[in-house]
């Protein structure tokens, strides 16, 4: 695991144009922003939340100075961001928090690059991870293991392909939101399976978008993460980390349990990733060791803030921080990654162990003795416990909302 002093962020690819950062505007409002929200706050940082969606746990902290909504048109947000550059006599560093928040800033970088400070990367560098094709181009580029894929451009090329079973079908962008992408992947055990998914499908996506790969074997055991801050390509610091369990446990949309971990064979392949893109900001990449073959093979890397960032201030690496300093211009804290700290995020993580335990995958004592303190909550803190009392109903109100939405009520 890196322990390294970096040095200050001078002619850095991290610093505004519209000079330091006195302030914070956290585009997003679920537990991901809630972690951005007290990173800060903790530490006297003014912190606004552009609220959207259902989720609205960071609007609740008590770090929040202010919400405002997050409108549905782009040039109604591009308006937004403009006049909240001027708010408050302060230069705002713009912290995105999701897939979509920070594809919207990527897109309009130029625009919005001299009145903000912005923390992740312009589109020529965010559409290495926005698309899974480009990923993997970028893994053959930096010589990371990935798993075997194709990319059909018709059902006629999966009936002649030759195929070793069982595959996964995902899509490589996620440009709408429909059961397909919320799934993240279908697994097909035989070629009707496969053909028969591949034509649900592409009721829903772009068939051009579709992936079909190599199903990893193994368990939460096996996923790893490698978590960094880089400026222009260079890790400044970094932690690594086993996602032991996430919801839905076989193809999870969000990790639900998460350790600190030492392990020094990420780190080579990870900074030839983040080397080759040039990336600046906080990144998360995404690795699953196959419990076949023992290789290491990339899954995913997320441009942004990722659902268990919070662990790592826990654990010695406070990367919303580091980013605040490192966009400020000023020398970073030397950052000590410890192993062993844990992260859970109980609403979640509850009922997929109860279905692990009923399929007889967890067993219950080991479940158990996994959530004995200390460890770091996703949403409850001692210094912050708003977001944590309207955790439950937010979250039947969501569900209620959707039943509705069904006509199942």
């Amino acid at each position: 695991m890196l322990v390294e002093r970096a040095e200050a962020a001078q002619d850095s690819g991290l610093r505004p144009l519209a000079g330091p950062p006195t302030a914070a505007l956290v585009l997003g409002s679920d537990y991901r922003a809630l972690g951005v929200v007290r990173s800060l706050g903790r530490r006297n940082v003014p912190v606004h939340v552009i609220a959207s969606g259902d989720d609205r746990l960071a609007c609740f902290s008590r770090f929040n100075e202010a919400t405002y909504e997050w409108p549905e048109s782009t040039e109604a947000r591009l308006e937004l961001l403009e006049r909240l550059a001027h708010a408050g006599g302060h230069t705002w560093a713009l912290f995105p928090s999701s897939d979509d928040s920070a594809e919207f800033v990527a897109h309009h970088h130029d625009r919005l690059a001299p009145m903000l400070a912005l923390t992740t990367p312009p589109w020529d560098v965010l559409r290495w991870a926005h698309d899974k094709r480009l990923t993997h181009e970028l893994a053959v580029l930096a010589g990371v293991d990935y798993p075997h894929s194709l990319y059909p451009r018709s059902r006629r090329d999966l009936e002649q392909a030759e195929l070793r079973f069982p595959l996964i079908l995902k899509p490589a962008v996620k440009e709408r939101s429909n059961r397909f992408t919320a799934a993240k992947a279908w697994r097909a055990d035989d070629r009707e399976t496969l053909l028969r998914r591949y034509d649900e499908a592409v009721e829903l996506v772009d068939p051009e978008t579709l992936v079909v790969q190599e199903l990893v074997r193994g368990g939460g055991d096996v996923q790893l993460s490698y978590a960094a801050l880089a400026e222009s390509g260079k890790v400044l610091c970094s932690l690594t980390a086993k996602r032991t369990r996430q919801y839905p446990a076989d193809f999870g949309r969000a990790s639900t349990f998460v350790e600190t971990i030492d392990c020094p064979s990420l780190e080579e392949p990870s900074r030839r990733l983040i080397a080759e893109s040039g990336f600046n900001g906080l990144v998360e990449i995404e690795y699953k060791v196959d419990a076949t073959t023992g290789r290491t093979l990339l899954l995913d890397i997320n441009p942004r803030v990722w659902g268990w960032h919070s662990l790592c201030g826990r654990a010695g690496v406070d990367f919303p921080w580091l980013l605040w300093l490192a966009q400020r211009g000023e020398r970073l804290p030397r950052a000590v990654a410890r192993p062993g700290e844990r992260w859970v995020r109980l609403s979640t993580d509850l009922p997929t162990a109860v279905k692990e335990i009923a399929r007889r995958r967890l067993p219950a004592k080991a479940y158990l003795a996994s959530l004995l303190p200390p460890h770091e909550g996703a949403i409850f803190a001692r210094d912050d416990v708003r977001p944590g009392l309207v955790e439950l109903p937010m979250l039947l109100g969501t569900l209620v909302r959707r039943l509705v939405k069904l006509g199942r009520l």
